[in-house]
């Protein structure tokens, strides 16, 4: 999946003349962290978020009296507080790329732009969604685990042996173990109903399924 297929279009923006506290009031009425800047043309040209607001209202200038700090902070506009230098990122882009973006620069977002115009914003809890549809948890199924090792047609041989059991795999994730290098952990959904007899077949066939919490996983690895 990509970035553009996910990313939220319908963007609430300011510019950056736009007072500071208009922005602060748009940003508790409509209940969101940031605000994209852009200019006359839709170029994007920073970002506005919350903590930028809250410390531009903790600042030094605290100083002053109530009534010279409230007509200080009215005087101000976006593009004294905004955040200039950006991490963007493109619609062709791949979902795991944003993700990793998010993960190492420890954001909550990403403006999406093309041609330097802003067209659109995948945060976090866009990528929370992408998780949660590729581990199925959407719809009603039983879920189970099995560890294998990094073979080639290790998941076509966990795949044959359900298909021949006729239960459909809603969803299949595989994990490293990075305790145990080498190992994979196959999460898998199938339906509800199906679950029960899943185990039963992958254990028969020598897989050793894990259906709850283990704390110790050396039991559950797979034979050499």
């Amino acid at each position: 999946m990509h970035v553009g297929r996910k990313m939220t279009t319908d963007l609430i923006t300011v510019t950056s003349d736009t007072p500071l506290v208009s922005a602060r009031d748009l940003l508790r009425e409509r209940n969101i962290k940031q605000l994209p800047v852009v200019d006359d043309q839709g170029n994007l040209v920073g970002i506005l978020t919350d903590r930028d607001i809250k410390q531009a209202w903790a600042s030094p200038a605290t100083t002053l009296s109530i009534y010279e700090l409230t007509y200080v902070l009215q005087k101000l506009t976006v593009e004294s507080v905004m955040v200039k230098d950006l991490i963007t990122i493109t619609p062709d882009a791949t979902i795991e790329r944003a993700a990793k973006i998010l993960h190492d620069r420890k954001i909550g977002s990403l403006p999406v732009v093309e041609d330097d115009k802003l067209v659109g914003i995948i945060t976090s809890t866009d990528l929370m969604e992408v998780l949660l549809d590729g581990l199925g948890v959407k719809e009603e199924s039983g879920r189970l685990e099995v560890l294998v090792r990094d073979r080639i047609g290790v998941l076509a041989g966990v795949c044959n042996i359900l298909r021949e059991a006729n239960i459909s795999i809603v969803s299949m994730v595989t994990l490293p173990l990075h305790m145990y290098p080498g190992i994979f952990e196959l999460v898998i959904r199938v339906n509800a109903p199906d679950r029960e007899t899943a185990v039963e077949r992958l254990s028969q066939a020598g897989y050793r399924v894990i259906t709850e919490y283990k704390k110790d996983l050396e039991p559950f690895l797979p034979a050499e």
